[in-house]
């Protein structure tokens, strides 16, 4: 299996630190409102890339934090006039929601910023006990120019970043160095803080992850993944402190994913192209959106627009009447054995689960593994028919439903979305109704069932429905 490592912009075998199991850390969200659209990739992206581990055999241990402590959560919750955990439990509520619904597996941990303090503390202590940080006026910084690898996940120069940082005109004078950032910082009037050796205050963004992910993970971790507006400065941060706090690689592979762009522009809220999941979701299911998001490379940049989500429900909708149609004909069949080329299909039916793994096999292609099941899709729509054995279906429907499992992909429609038991109530009408030559009733209860988006089709098994 090899993964493209953005701290050596190359493609490189996956070796992990300890055999068949892996520690992997995701950077979660920032609760001071739900997720955008954009929160929704690295949620479907690296849950998908650990659920196709675990199906290699791997034990993964999975940590996704929430930031619950920032100044736009403080801000939040003066503007509401209540407590910064008020705000916080609220959108992590909803955060969880939001990822239930994307059928993305809970983490083996999920761990909060405000919970780990002590540790978090003890690690700026131990960064300026080895002359990595200094504190100035209840301030700590972290002393970049201490740490002689600064800048080689982001291929940034530091000479660079301080010319930079050295023509802000909100330039902290604190600092030794322009590029220097903050660990730890006093207090404002009305915000959480606390106590420290320092100062009564909070830590910086930066070091909540480098802490969380030595506790729940360690040291060194196998993967560390998130969006790549995320490699600086957060991650290139990470990096620093954790290695020079550990003495100790601290991550082996860097996972990025690319950006949602919306009709082809960076979404902002000044452009008005800002959409929460929320907003996507009042018109199209959340399998869709997981669809739509596995349809493109991970590491490349994927347009959002009504016409690309309705292409992606069209696609699954594919995959779901196909499953729709095996699961009809193991219910409305017999035959417990395979016949002798039923055998030989299934037999080959091998080679779409073989160009699945190739595409995962080769940096997560989970765009190359959708087409490797709609190739599957299709060599079961061609071959299975009135004729065909009970176990020849159930073959089909396993290898299926594993490809699709392993991506994450509900091949079935929850029965409060899909409405399936006024669907089967209809069908049986219409056909009572055939049985009593009401035959006007009959073509009432197609049409009816058409503008629900529903086909029927009368077979020899009985009457088979799908979606158009």
């Amino acid at each position: 299996m090899k993964v493209y490592n953005t701290l050596t912009n190359r493609k490189e075998e996956f070796v992990p630190i300890e055999e068949n199991k892996v520690k992997m850390y995701v950077c979660g969200p920032t609760v001071y409102g739900l997720i955008h659209i954009g929160n929704a990739r690295p949620y479907v992206i690296f849950d998908t890339i650990r659920r196709y581990l675990e199906y290699k055999g791997y034990d993964v241990t999975y940590v996704q934090n929430f930031t619950d402590v920032d100044d736009k959560i403080i801000k939040r919750a003066n503007e509401e006039g209540v407590s910064t955990e008020v705000i916080t439990e609220r959108y992590i509520k909803e955060a969880l929601k939001d990822a239930e619904g994307l059928n993305v597996e809970p983490a083996t941990y999920h761990p909060l910023a405000t919970k780990e303090m002590p540790y978090i503390i003890e690690m700026i202590k131990t960064l300026i006990e080895k002359g990595y940080a200094y504190e100035k006026e209840g301030t700590v910084y972290y002393d970049t120019k201490a740490f002689s690898d600064y800048g080689k996940l982001s291929g940034k120069k530091l000479d660079d970043l301080i010319a930079g940082a050295s023509n802000r005109v909100d330039a902290d004078s604190n600092k030794k160095c322009p590029a220097d950032f903050v660990l730890w910082k006093p207090k404002k009037e009305g915000e959480p803080f606390w106590e420290s050796p320092w100062s009564e205050g909070r830590p910086g963004w930066h070091i909540e992850c480098s802490v969380m992910a030595k506790r729940y993970l360690g040291d060194t971790i196998d993967i560390h993944a998130g969006g790549e507006d995320l490699i600086f400065p957060h991650h290139e941060n990470e990096i620093a402190q954790s290695e020079a706090a550990n003495g100790a690689p601290f991550a082996h592979y860097w996972l990025h994913n690319g950006f949602i762009n919306v009709d082809n522009e960076k979404m902002s809220k000044s452009k008005g192209n800002f959409f929460t999941l929320r907003d996507i979701v009042a018109e199209v299911p959340y399998d869709v959106v997981r669809f739509f998001i596995l349809n493109g490379h991970y590491r490349s940049p994927i347009n959002f627009s009504r016409e690309l989500m309705d292409a992606a429900g069209n696609g699954l909708l594919r995959i779901k009447n196909c499953v729709k149609g095996l699961s009809f004909h193991i219910a409305n069949s017999e035959g417990d054995t395979l016949t002798e080329e039923e055998a030989a299909l299934v037999n080959e039916s091998g080679r779409f689960k073989e160009a699945f793994e190739r595409a995962m096999d080769d940096d997560f292609n989970t765009a190359d593994a959708i087409a490797a099941v709609f190739d599957f899709v299709k060599f079961a729509n061609t071959n299975l028919n009135e004729k065909s054995t009970k176990a020849f279906g159930e073959a089909l429907l396993k290898g299926i439903n594993e490809l699709c499992g392993i991506l994450g992909i509900k091949t079935e429609d929850d029965k409060a979305e899909g409405d399936d038991e006024k669907i089967e109530a209809l069908i049986a009408e219409r056909t009572a109704a055939k049985k009593a030559k009401n035959y006007a009733r009959a073509d009432e209860i197609r049409a009816e069932l058409s503008d629900m988006g529903i086909i029927i089709e009368d077979t020899r098994q009985g009457v088979r429905w799908s979606r158009k």
